[in-house]
């Protein structure tokens, strides 16, 4: 090398080193704020979704499912999450009757329901949308069907029941997928 490019590696290399260590190998994650907690995008769902205060009762029928390890995996998972007022809509002896053990693969039919394999976030949904000439039609992990629609900048989910549910937080990234929090619980 050079004198003249000795010089000018030793001043990148001192320039490199005044920048603190933080600055440089680190940056602050984008997070979401979802029931009161930040979503961070390094941690999964289930370590997501179990700050959630608006997320109880799905994260207690997760638990009851027994899907916790599945959505703690690597996936990636799009999950569309009820919130605990979602679940309220539904009779209460109805979830309640979910919750009992006995009902458990019923509960994980209805929950798996709300799991769509792959990472979709909102733009991804929104082309399928368009190239649907206003409807989607995506296979759950359960194996039925969700039809997603556009009114607006809003993202709907439609189930085989005709139950419609409104996307109110959408892409909130995980390391092992995207959730997107929506206001009624679907139905199989």
């Amino acid at each position: 090398m050079k004198m003249n490019q000795l010089k000018l590696l030793g001043v990148i290399v001192m320039a490199l080193a005044s920048f603190p260590a933080a600055h440089t190998y680190a940056q602050k994650e984008k997070t979401v704020m979802v029931g009161g907690a930040a979503m961070y995008p390094s941690k999964n769902i289930v370590e997501n979704a179990v700050n959630s205060k608006d997320h109880t009762t799905l994260v207690a029928a997760v638990k009851a499912a027994g899907l916790v390890e599945t959505l703690s995996g690597p996936g990636p998972f799009t999950v569309f999450a009820p919130t605990n007022a979602a679940f309220n809509k539904l009779p209460k002896a109805a979830v309640d009757k979910l919750m009992m053990p006995e009902s458990k693969a019923m509960l994980a039919n209805v929950l798996t329901y709300h799991v769509i394999a792959g990472k979709l976030d909102s733009k991804d949904l929104m082309m399928k949308i368009k190239a649907g000439k206003g409807k989607a039609v995506i296979k759950t992990v359960q194996g039925e069907n969700l039809t997603f629609m556009q009114k607006g900048n809003e993202l709907w989910l439609m189930d085989s029941k005709g139950n419609k549910a409104l996307v109110t937080i959408k892409d909130v990234y995980q390391s092992n997928g995207v959730i997107h929090v929506i206001n009624t619980v679907l139905m199989p």
